[in-house]
C-alpha cells in the first residue's frame, strides 16, 4: 500500500494546549492508539504511515479538535472512544454524538451524552414511557436517568421522581448493619442520592425530599401502589426476581414514565433466584412503547482503567465457560 504524509494545523495556542494535554499526556495517548506515526512541531500534528492508516489518524485527530472546540477539554476517554469509533468506520462528528445540552448541573456545567450509545439512550427516555437501560458500570445508566428525570420535573411533565433500588446485598448482610430497615437501605440508594447532588445541589435535593417531590425508597415500598405523572427509576434491576419486576412494572400510572437500568453480568441474587432483568428482556421485546437500549464497555466513561478491567473480565469469564 502507498505512503502518505499528512500535517494538522491547530492555529488557535489555548486549543493546542488542550489537544496535547499536560506534559503531552493527551499526545502520547493518542500515538499509542494510531498504526500510523504521529509527531508534533508546534501547533502541528505530522502523520506518516500507510494510506489507511494515515487516513485514520486524521479521522481520530479531526474528531478529537472537533471535542476541544466544543467542550473545551480533551479526556483520554475522548481519544479511547474516538479512537474505537473511527477503528469501526464511523466518522460522527462531536455535535452527532453529543447533541444539545439535556441540563445544566448545581454548578453550571453543561449535561450531554458523551457516546453514541448515550444518546441513543437519552432519545429513547425522551421517546418511550418504559425505558432499560443495560450495561456495564461507567456508562453512565443511572446518572444520565436521573438527569432526564430532573428534566422531566423541571419542564412540568411530571410532578415527582421517585428513585428505587432493591435491597440486596453484595455480599453482605443488612441484617448486621444498625438502624430500622430505612437506614439498613440508605447504603444502596447511595448513588441516587449523589446524582441528585450533582444535578440539582444538595440544599434543593433536601427540600425535594422534604416536600415528598422526590422519594427515594427501597423497591419492597412500591408494592400496591399506583404512581401517577411520577418519573420512577429502578436502579440496579439486575438485582429484583421476576415477581418484583412484574410489581414494580405495574406500579405505573398515568402520565407517568420508568427507566429501569442494571448490569446483567453483575447479578447479586442468591443462586436459586432468576434475574427479572434477564426475564424481562423475553418478555417485553416487542412491546410498542417499550425500548431496550444497550451500553457497552465502548460507552465507559469513568477512568480508562475501567473499560480494561472490563475487557479482562470478559477474557477471563469467556476462558472459564470453555474450560466448563
Amino acid at each position: 500500500m502507498a505512503e502518505k504524509e499528512a500535517v494538522v494545523s491547530i492555529g488557535d495556542n489555548l486549543q493546542a494546549a488542550v489537544f496535547f494535554g499536560s506534559g503531552d499526556e493527551n499526545f502520547k495517548h493518542l500515538k499509542e492508539l494510531c498504526q500510523a506515526e504521529l509527531h508534533a512541531r508546534g501547533g502541528d500534528v505530522f502523520i506518516k504511515g500507510r494510506e489507511e492508516d494515515v487516513n485514520r489518524a486524521l479521522d481520530i485527530v479531526n474528531a478529537l479538535l472537533d471535542i476541544v472546540e466544543g467542550e473545551g477539554q480533551l479526556k483520554l476517554s475522548d481519544i479511547n472512544y474516538v479512537a474505537g469509533l473511527v477503528q469501526q468506520g464511523h466518522k460522527a462528528k462531536h455535535q452527532d454524538i453529543t447533541g444539545s445540552v439535556i441540563l445544566n448541573s448545581a454548578r453550571g456545567k453543561p449535561i450531554k451524552a458523551k457516546t453514541l450509545g448515550q444518546k441513543r439512550y437519552i432519545q429513547a427516555i425522551l421517546r418511550d414511557d418504559v425505558v432499560f437501560g443495560i450495561g456495564p458500570a461507567g456508562t453512565g445508566k443511572t446518572y444520565l436517568a436521573v438527569v432526564m428525570a430532573v428534566r422531566a420535573l423541571k419542564s412540568r411533565e411530571v410532578e415527582r421522581i421517585i428513585l428505587v433500588r432493591p435491597a440486596v446485598e453484595a455480599g453482605e448482610k443488612l441484617g448486621f448493619l444498625p438502624g430500622d430497615f430505612i437506614e439498613k437501605v440508605n447504603p444502596y440508594l447511595r448513588p441516587l442520592y449523589d446524582g441528585l447532588f450533582d444535578i440539582l445541589g444538595v440544599d434543593v435535593t433536601q427540600r425535594y425530599l422534604d416536600k415528598n417531590v422526590i422519594e427515594v425508597a427501597p423497591l419492597a415500598y412500591m408494592r400496591g401502589r399506583t404512581l401517577n405523572d411520577a418519573f420512577i427509576i429502578l436502579d440496579e434491576a439486575q438485582n429484583t426476581t421476576p415477581q418484583q419486576m412484574k410489581m414494580f412494572l405495574t406500579r405505573l400510572g398515568f402520565g407517568s414514565k420508568a427507566v429501569i437500568t442494571g448490569d446483567i453480568t453483575q447479578v447479586d441474587l442468591p443462586r436459586e433466584e432468576y434475574s427479572g432483568l434477564i426475564e424481562i428482556q423475553k418478555i417485553l421485546s416487542s412491546v410498542k412503547g417499550v425500548s431496550f437500549e444497550y451500553l457497552t464497555k465502548e460507552d465507559v466513561i469513568r477512568h480508562p482503567l475501567v473499560q480494561k478491567i472490563i475487557d479482562a473480565y470478559e477474557s477471563f469469564e469467556a476462558g472459564q465457560s470453555t474450560r466448563d
